[in-house]
């Protein structure tokens, strides 16, 4: 029962920080900005950090079950 939820906060984690950290990367790749009026280091850095911290969450939610 309890496996349920932890499936699906592990599954929406991850596709978002996978999807976040493969757009980010092909915006950094093709040298457009990743966020408007934001420096594009600090932008490609937060969206990174942020994809990686979601994807660690996803991780440890399926590690729950």
């Amino acid at each position: 029962m309890e496996s349920g939820p932890a499936i699906f906060a592990g599954v929406v984690f991850a596709l978002f920080g996978g999807g976040l950290l493969t757009w980010t990367a092909v915006r950094v790749r093709q040298r457009l900005p990743v966020a408007q009026g934001v420096s594009p280091v600090a932008s490609a850095t937060a969206a990174g950090l942020v994809s990686v911290i979601a994807l660690i969450l996803g991780t440890w939610c399926f590690t729950r079950l």
